[in-house]
């Protein structure tokens, strides 16, 4: 078992960790009744085990829908509502088990549900793991664009069992894979070597890749200055999921884009080395996140106008200047080409 402690909550990394999730929770919990916000795909998959794992307890599950479209106002609502009907208070727990999308929806509802309840977090994908469930953001979608009603709220502990990894398709592994990939390109240099040669990753890996984020997040908890290096191919990552309504591309499909486009743009400012670009490039191909012909940054540029980096002063854009080095630049959109 890998331990790291945030400055409010721990995160547990482990093996067969679900088996130690009552005692995770008896820590810091002193009632039996716990609530569940899931999706279809992870109960079907995990209920049973869930039950298994929490014998002493008494369970209450609210299933929601796959994927990102469930990020919106009307599914937040209906959660809270089913939440109130299956009885639970300000002093209940809530677990969020699942992806992402369940991690993010969960975790705002947890934020504002009687103004704040505790939650925990159980990461069921390998992008949940290393990235969303992380650092305190929680956050809902608008048809505006990405996460744009959000809070951060931190976890009481965030149990990351990397069993559930065995049960992703391949496709989904690839996903979260980008995001550790972004997490070497932007702070660990080793990270970035070990994917360049290995199509999986285990506990060391992963928790580099935390490493990166915890970094950040504890020089920036509130996304003022460093924490935006996080953002690194998400400019244009996001949009390109808004422009294909969040179901052509997967989220680490579409950052990767996003990554090869600000590469680009640091290739124009003479900020990043041409040579950079095309590793990335043929990694990311290797790896099933893109393919040729790329996606171009023409075609999205009118998508990124509300993107969260877009300040008073203009883009707030991250650049790359060298495997485990970045840098924030200021530009206009006209800069952008």
């Amino acid at each position: 078992m890998t331990f790291i402690k945030m400055p409010d909550y721990s995160i547990y990394i482990e093996d067969k960790g679900l088996e130690n999730l009552s005692k995770y929770i008896e820590e810091v919990y002193d009632y039996k009744d716990v609530f569940v916000v899931t999706d279809q795909t992870v109960y079907k998959l995990y209920h049973q085990r869930l039950i298994d794992a929490l014998p002493d307890f008494r369970i209450s599950f609210v299933i929601i829908e796959d994927g990102e479209k469930s990020k919106s106002i009307e599914v937040y609502q209906q959660t809270i509502e089913k939440l109130i009907e299956q009885g639970m208070k300000r002093n209940h727990l809530l677990i969020s088990l699942g992806g992402g999308v369940v991690g993010d929806l969960a975790g705002f509802v947890a934020a504002t549900l009687y103004r704040g309840v505790s939650y925990i977090q159980i990461p069921t994908t390998l992008l949940a793991q290393v990235d969303s469930s992380i650092g305190g953001k929680v956050a809902i979608d608008l048809k505006e664009g990405k996460n744009l009603i959000g809070a951060f709220y931190n976890p009481k502990f965030v149990l990351i069992d990397i069993n559930f990894l065995k049960t992703l398709e391949k496709r989904e592994y690839a996903n979260g894979l980008a995001e550790m990939i972004k997490a070497g390109l932007i702070g660990d240099k080793k990270l970035y070597n070990y994917i360049l040669e290995n199509e999986t990753v285990g506990i060391e890996e992963i928790t580099r890749a935390i490493h990166v984020k915890r970094e950040v997040v504890l020089a920036d908890p509130f996304d003022h200055k460093e924490r935006m290096y996080l953002n690194f191919g998400h400019t244009f990552g996001h949009a390109i999921e808004k422009t294909h309504g969040y179901d052509l591309y997967k989220h680490g499909e579409a950052i990767s884009y996003g990554m090869l486009i600000a590469l680009e743009i640091g290739v124009h400012l003479n900020e990043t080395k041409p040579e950079l670009y095309e590793e990335v490039k043929n990694l990311l191909i290797k790896r099933g996140l893109v393919k040729e012909p790329l996606l171009q940054l023409n075609d999205y540029k009118d998508e990124i106008k509300t993107d969260k980096k877009n300040l008073a002063d203009g883009f707030h854009f991250i650049l790359v200047t060298r495997v485990g080095e970045v840098k924030i630049k200021i530009l206009k959109l006209s800069d952008l080409s």
